[in-house]
């Protein structure tokens, strides 16, 4: 039998393994192009920290995934926020969702689209009329999990490096 996957908020006990979870994003990301994403080790104790300190804050909202049966266990989280109009970026007030991660070995039983489905749904309760992402150019997999769940590409940020 396949196990399944549920998903609910984040609490205080789970941010141990959801700044694991934000740790392996990070280097993920510095891994596709260390010239664009920093990696400051050990990232874990920065991520626990900073993500429970949102778990109070109103605006945010962290969704865990979990693996049901007979030993559950976190394989996911999602992280976004209702942010406030930005004049800089030509961006009104919106969700943003800043993180999604799932491990390696749930990536496919669906944990992804789940969390995704979850954390929108937090954030259009918290009055976000859209929701912003970015995600990184190399990372496909996700690119098509947004576009199934309606997200359009609206932006195409570029770097230069100057060192």
């Amino acid at each position: 039998m396949t196990p399944s996957v549920n998903t609910r908020l984040a609490v205080r006990a789970d941010m141990p393994e959801v700044a694991r979870f934000a740790a392996q994003l990070v280097r993920m990301h510095h891994a596709l192009d260390p010239h664009r994403f920093m990696c400051l080790e050990p990232i874990e104790p920065g991520y626990e920290r900073w993500l429970t300190g949102e778990l109070a804050n109103p605006d945010a909202a962290i969704v865990v995934a979990e693996r049901t049966g007979a030993e559950p266990a976190l394989v996911g989280y999602a992280y976004g926020r209702r942010e406030p109009r930005d004049w800089n970026s030509l961006l009104d007030t919106c969700g943003a969702l800043h993180d999604i991660y799932v491990a390696e070995p749930a990536r496919r039983l669906g944990a992804g689209a789940i969390l995704l489905e979850a954390v929108i749904a937090r954030l259009r309760a918290l009055g976000a009329p859209r929701i912003v992402l970015h995600t990184a150019t190399q990372n496909a997999a996700a690119q098509r999990l947004f576009e199934r769940f309606g997200f359009r590409r609206t932006m195409v940020e570029m770097t230069l490096g100057l060192d």
